[in-house]
């Protein structure tokens, strides 16, 4: 039995006849993370939306829990946009990991060249960065996997579009979620999509940096 999220990857990639240093490549990561000793540790989220964006026939759901089909057999709608890797300097659209959020919201080209894998992904052109979902708290609009795009927005007079999901930068860190609006002109109701998940008021003041997600590579 496939226990770990590793063993079904290192089964899926023998099944496609990718070899370990190809997979490497492909990923554009160091070599070991399938070495035989550390099957039992888990990937990190970031290199899991790597491999889900690279393998676009490998389903979530069975690499992440082993339940299903181990080959995505949904035919694709018109929210999942075909997106390749590159190695074209300033090409495409970077791949952040969490710690690099910071980077993005204030454009800091720095950290995200040196942080970031870049992706062409035609149909998000405004996007300034994507991010992978985490938890479950805006399901089912967003899956844990899911990869988000979104578009910097300044705070300087900023205009919300209610009912519209948006990653806010806060002292709790970066998180996805709808905004409505609050009791006053002074905050912003935060909804999950999720409802065993409860709303709460958030002071404008208090939220450091915004943007809008405008679209979803649907990964499953």
């Amino acid at each position: 039995m496939l226990a770990t999220t590793k063993e079904r990857l290192l089964h899926f990639i023998e099944h496609m006849g990718i070899s370990k240093s190809q997979f490497y490549s492909d990923l554009g990561i160091k070599r070991g993370l399938l070495d035989s000793d550390k099957l039992k540790a888990t990937i990190s989220d970031i290199i899991i939306a790597k491999i889900l964006v690279t393998y676009k026939d490998l389903s979530i759901n069975w690499l992440l829990t082993g339940e299903g089909n181990m080959l995505r057999t949904d035919e694709k709608t018109d929210e999942t946009p075909i997106a390749h890797r590159t190695e074209v300097p300033n090409e495409g659209i970077p791949l952040l990991p969490v710690d690099a959020m910071a980077g993005a919201f204030t454009g800091e080209q720095q950290v995200l060249e040196y942080e970031c894998e870049r992706y062409v992904v035609p149909a998000f052109k405004g996007a300034d960065f994507l991010i992978p979902v985490k938890g479950v708290s805006m399901h089912p609009r967003f899956s844990s996997g899911d990869i988000v795009a979104c578009k910097r927005l300044s705070m300087d007079n900023v205009f919300f579009q209610w009912n519209k999901v948006y990653v806010i930068d806060t002292v709790q860190g970066p998180l996805i979620k709808r905004l409505k609006p609050g009791s006053d002109k002074d905050h912003v109701l935060v909804v999950s999509d999720n409802t065993a998940y409860d709303p709460f008021e958030l002071a404008i003041s208090s939220i450091y940096h915004l943007a809008l997600v405008i679209g979803v590579i649907r990964l499953e």
